[in-house]
């Protein structure tokens, strides 16, 4: 879960997940709507890669990405957890709650 926030904790990379929510797109059509560096945009590509918040396909000439789905829907479902009815489930930690 901690890659996913680190990924996610930066205005830049939300944007791309934004821009990717609509459809996948070239690295070079997401820097277009910065005015930041291609090389810069790369750096935040790849960490939402390495979050694997997003996929990287080679098509022709070009590399497409695009939201990876199942990766949010993992971070969705922890947030869902703070919907739930209050002490329906065991709290995940690893200090003592004093009641």
């Amino acid at each position: 879960m901690d890659k996913y926030f680190k990924a996610l904790n930066d205005g830049t990379r939300r944007e791309i997940l934004e821009i990717l929510r609509i459809h996948p797109a070239a690295a070079g059509e997401i820097a277009d709507r910065f005015n930041i560096s291609k090389p810069s945009i790369s750096h935040h590509l790849d960490i939402l890669k390495q979050a694997e918040l997003v996929t990287a396909k080679k098509k022709g000439q070009f590399v497409m990405y695009s939201i990876n789905l199942p990766a949010l829907d993992e971070v969705f479902q922890w947030f869902s957890l703070f919907k739930s009815e209050i002490n329906a489930e065991k709290p995940r930690i690893r200090i003592p709650l004093k009641v």
